[in-house]
Formats: structure tokens, C-alpha cells, sequence
């Protein structure tokens, strides 16, 4: 802290036009009070006015009808599960998206999870003035300027230049931060993606190879066959999905389905064993053994088996180790006392402005994209909550009940089946 004084003789002025943008921005931050982000205990929740989507799936940001406690934070996780078409991707690339994406800066559930930091911060900005306003002097809505009513106390302030060393460093942990997390997500999303690549795999493959050696083969039993390694392929990836998300959201939906679409027996042994995603792949394991078809095909089919393996026990490892929470911490609490004593040394640089009040929004700013950085490497540090797992096994179970209806190994006319093939790559005309 050093002691400064203003000159004591007094002159009149008008303010500059920083006092304006500043006032602008006292204005738009205004909204961003704490108890407009904490969870309220209402008897009613309040609700967001918004259209009800037309999908199933939580996918994409918070729209149709939702509990305000949903909208950031973890009750808005589930609705971080986009899934992108055609559409998706023309809008995303489109040309307004600067202007879209800056407009809805205050309904970010990014932002609002960090209103208690961004406020601490503008908090301590705004003391730091008001106190350097009484201790140093300060200047009148009419321009004119006054000595100091606390003469005897220091004002409050710290030089640039630590701060300046400093930043570099903070970038660092912040990009390793970032990096690391988003490492994970794709890690997790690559394990899902050879889940759906390797079931097709699977099912075409079962479908195909489906019986040996002339055997006759009975079309009804061929598909009650088929159908089993169809369902419990499905099985596999669903309680995958269950044993990668929080109980109390799929626990329920996860029984439901399974009695759904499996026998009673069948899906009562799933449910029942410890390790859900192993007891599936067991029973996927004695549905291909049962397949009447040449052990060396069946070998072929169940090294699919052990890719499942590979990525349910990825999965389990990301999910149970996260990244080193020294490091977590050490960079929590380096950008929190860098951000929470910046404002003492912005005060100077901010004598341009009345009463160097622009500080405060320019402060409330930075905390709001350096704390932003560290929140979006913790949100996706765990990637499967928003990650559209249940989106996923959907898609999976469809194509694997497609897969399986299709005609193959003995039931096929070779003949229509090459006709078919030289019409498909013949040139169009």
C-alpha cells in the first residue's frame, strides 16, 4: 500500500465520457446478484418461459418448461448432451453466431454457476475505490474535486508489475487445465464411438455367418438367435450407460427399459449382478457361443467382445480417476488470489475514469472469462453426464434390430443379390 494525495486546490470540469461507458456498465451488470443464481427453496418452482422440444432426448440447451435451478450448474448437465445434424452445423457456422452467442451472455449456465466468484471480486473492486475515494480524494458529479475525509489512512493499492510476471504462468495452468479436460471428454466419446462401430460389427457379422456346412437352416430359430444377440448387444451398452451415470437419474429408467425388452429372467439377471455392463456381455458371450456357425467365425466375432472390454474399463478408469487434484487445487487457488488482488493494482491504470469507477465492470469482466476458463475445464473433466449416452444406446439398438432382420448366410438368392450389387454400382445415367 502506498499514500497519495490529491492536489488541494479545487477546479471544475466535466466528466469524461469513460464515466458514461462505465455507468453503462454498472447498469448491464446490475442483474448479476447472488440470489439470482442460488437455488431458491420455493414450494412452486419457477419455470423458464420457453417451446417444448419435440425430441425424447435431453439434448442441447435447457428450453421447454424448466425448474430455474436446471439452468446452470449440475441440473444442467443432462441438457449439454447435444447431438448435431445438418441443421445443427449450418447455424453453428453461420455468420450471426457472434452476435447469437454475446446476446445470450447473461443466460450462459456457465456464467451463472460463477456469480459468487465474479461478485467476490467486484465486491472487493468496488471497496477498493470507495476506500481510495476517501483516503486519496475524489471527484463530484459536477466535476469538482475534494481532498481527502480520511487523511490518516493509506490508500490501497499494488504495483502491476508481480501481476504482469505472474500471468504467464496462470495462462499455462489454465491451457494445461482446459486441455487435459477436453482430453478426457474425447478419450470417452472415442470409447463410444468404437461401442457403436463394433456392434454393427457384431450384428453383421452374427447375421451373415449364420449357420455352416449346408446345415438346413430353421428361419424361425435363426431369428429368435439372432434376436438374442441383437437384444443383449443392446443390453451390453445400456448398462454400460447405467453404470456410468448417477443413480438417481437413470437407475429407474434403466430397470424400466431392460423389463421391457427383455425376458423377466433375463433382464432380472442383469439387474441383480454387482457389475451390471459385465453380466450383459457374459450373456452376449453365450449368445454368439450358441450360433450354429464355424468355430473360427466365432472366434472372429468375440474379439469384438474384448474392444468392449477395452472401452468399458477406459470409461471406468476416467470416471474414477480425475485429474490430479493438486494440480486441480494449486490453480484454483492461483487464479482465485490473482483475480481477488488484481483490483488493487488496476486501480491506477484506471485514473482516466471518474473517480477510476470503470474498474469495477472491467474487473467483474475478467473474473467473468479467467474464472470461466477453469469452470469449463472442471465441467468437462467428467464427460459422461454430458456426454448423449442415452442417445447412443438408441441408435445402437436400432441398428442392431435392423442388422439382424436382413436375410443371410443360406437364405439369400446369389443371383438377385449380385443383380442387386451391379445396379447399385453401375453409373447413374
Amino acid at each position: 500500500s502506498s499514500l497519495k494525495s490529491l492536489p488541494s486546490s479545487s477546479h471544475r470540469g466535466k466528466p469524461s465520457s469513460t464515466m458514461h461507458l462505465s455507468t453503462l456498465f454498472l447498469l448491464a451488470l446490475a442483474p448479476l446478484q447472488t440470489n439470482a443464481f442460488a437455488p431458491q427453496p420455493l414450494a412452486t418452482p419457477r419455470v423458464n418461459a420457453a417451446v417444448q422440444s419435440s425430441t425424447s432426448l435431453q439434448m442441447g440447451p435447457p428450453k421447454p418448461n424448466i425448474v430455474l435451478q436446471e439452468t446452470y450448474g449440475e441440473g444442467s448437465r443432462k441438457y449439454r448432451r447435444t447431438v448435431y445434424t445438418h441443421n445443427e452445423w449450418v447455424k453453428h457456422r453461420s455468420s450471426d453466431r457472434f452476435i447469437r452467442n454475446l446476446s445470450s451472455i447473461f443466460n450462459s449456465g456457465v456464467y451463472k454457476s460463477l456469480s459468487r466468484e465474479v461478485l467476490a471480486t467486484t465486491v472487493v473492486a468496488s471497496f477498493i475505490v470507495a476506500w481510495n475515494g476517501l483516503t486519496g480524494g475524489y471527484t463530484d458529479l459536477d466535476g469538482v474535486q475534494h481532498e481527502a475525509l480520511i487523511n490518516f489512512l493509506p490508500m490501497l493499492t499494488l504495483p502491476l508489475t508481480p501481476f504482469t510476471l505472474l500471468s504467464p504462468s496462470l495462462g499455462l495452468l489454465l491451457v494445461f487445465r482446459t486441455n487435459t479436460s477436453y482430453g478426457r471428454w474425447d478419450e470417452a466419446r472415442k470409447f463410444w464411438g468404437l461401442n457403436i462401430n463394433h456392434t454393427r460389427d457384431l450384428n453383421r457379422m452374427a447375421t451373415a455367418w449364420y449357420g455352416h456346412d449346408g446345415i438346413p437352416i430353421d428361419p424361425t430359430t435363426r431369428a429368435e438367435d439372432l434376436r438374442q444377440v441383437s437384444l443383449f448387444t443392446w443390453a451390453f451398452v445400456r448398462s454400460m450407460k447405467r453404470h456410468l451415470s448417477p443413480p438417481d437419474e437413470d437407475e429407474a429408467a434403466f430397470v424400466q427399459e431392460l423389463n421391457a425388452r427383455l425376458n423377466p429372467s433375463q433382464a432380472g439377471a442383469i439387474v441383480a449382478a454387482v457389475h451390471r455392463p459385465n453380466r450383459a456381455l457374459y450373456d452376449l458371450s453365450v449368445a454368439i457361443d450358441r450360433l450354429p456357425m464355424h468355430f473360427m467365425r466365432k472366434n472372429e466375432i468375440n474379439k469384438n467382445l474384448s474392444i468392449f472390454e477395452d472401452t468399458l474399463g477406459g470409461s471406468e478408469r476416467l470416471l474414477s480417476s480425475p485429474v490430479p487434484l493438486f494440480y486441480t487445487r494449486h490453480t484454483a487457488r492461483f487464479l482465485s488470489t490473482w483475480l481477488l488482488l488484481l483490483p488493487f493494482a488496476m486501480y491506477d491504470p484506471f485514473k482516466g475514469s471518474w473517480n477510476h469507477v470503470a474498474e469495477i465492470p472491467a474487473i467483474a469482466l475478467a473474473s467473468v472469462f479467467l474464472f470461466g476458463i477453469e469452470e469449463l475445464a472442471t465441467q468437462l473433466e467428467e464427460p459422461f453426464t454430458i456426454l448423449p449416452m442415452q442417445g447412443f444406446c438408441d441408435k445402437i439398438g436400432a441398428n442392431c434390430d435392423e442388422i439382424v432382420s436382413w436375410r443371410g448366410q443360406g437364405l439369400d438368392d446369389n443371383e438377385v443379390v449380385i443383380q442387386d450389387n451391379i445396379e447399385a454400382m453401375a453409373p447413374s445415367r
